[in-house]
């Protein structure tokens, strides 16, 4: 299948790659863009590279929402040659600089549900951040305003959203999943409620949202997603309060049994000081 953006304000286009519905942001100023995020393999990258020479002409800077793999596995084939800029959070740079244990962790996730993309992964180059953000970072691209922000432990430990104040558009990355429930594994789901909220502050009535996975959505969804959040914040903190096993927890959660159990356990983990 041909990967190819659609635009969805002003110069701000979106790919969704279809095997795990990963969506790329490009941002296209004078002279310059921008892409959010780089996909799971070479291949991938290369096809993602073709769609956005269909679009712009203009030389590229790199975004990385956090370093799992589907959202950063193509940094090398995207930003190797010629070199250019790769924005991170600091912990997700620091993640990639470890190269052998994230692609063993992207295999073993894999392995089952894709196997070929599981053998794929295992051989991918990976390419750490070069520009490291702790809290904000502004950009110019191209006479275009881009603001990289962390809002704290959410989906991971190194969250960044990235608005395009001039379109209305904010890129959430995984703190943010239309695709399927948000994914728990490396989350603090005590704390992802809080991240969410000041999301919120960032939007209008008439913001376009890009989650991590699926189609853009607006703050409303994101108003939901964050109810849902926040009960199920509170249904870990009242069950660990109660000495309730995480499991009976998940059974009322929302998002499903499977990944509320693994949040269950992730905000037991929490509360007991051992994340």
């Amino acid at each position: 299948m041909t990967l190819r953006f659609v635009e969805v304000a002003d110069r701000v286009y979106v790919l969704r790659e279809p095997l795990l519905r990963v969506n790329v942001t490009l941002l296209v100023g004078e002279g310059a863009a921008l892409l959010v995020d780089t996909l799971s393999t070479a291949e991938q990258a290369t096809e993602l590279a073709e769609a956005t020479r269909t679009v712009t002409p203009h030389p590229w800077v790199l975004v990385n929402t956090h370093h799992h793999f589907d959202h950063c596995f193509g940094n090398a084939t995207l930003a190797g040659n010629p070199p250019r800029p790769v924005y991170a959070h600091e912990l997700a740079a620091a993640a990639l600089r470890d190269p052998d244990r994230l692609r063993r962790e992207a295999y073993e996730e894999m392995r089952d549900e894709q196997p070929r993309l599981a053998e794929q992964l295992i051989d991918t180059d990976l390419l750490a951040p070069t520009h490291l953000v702790r809290k904000q970072e502004v950009l110019d691209v191209g006479g275009r305003q881009v603001v990289l922000r962390h809002l704290g432990r959410a989906h991971t430990a190194a969250d960044l959203v990235v608005q395009f104040p001039d379109a209305d558009v904010l890129v959430a990355g995984d703190l943010v999943e239309q695709g399927g429930p948000p994914a728990f594994e490396d989350s603090y789901p005590l704390r992802w409620p809080e991240a969410v909220a000041e999301l919120l502050r960032m939007t209008t009535p008439g913001t376009v949202v890009v989650p991590g996975h699926g189609d853009p959505v607006d703050s409303g969804f994101v108003r939901a997603q964050h109810a849902q959040l926040s009960d199920l914040a509170w249904q870990i903190r009242a069950g660990h309060t109660g000495g309730t096993p995480a499991e009976r927890v998940a059974a009322e959660a929302p998002f499903g049994a499977r990944p509320a159990l693994i949040a269950a356990r992730r905000g037991y983990a929490e509360l007991d000081g051992e994340l």
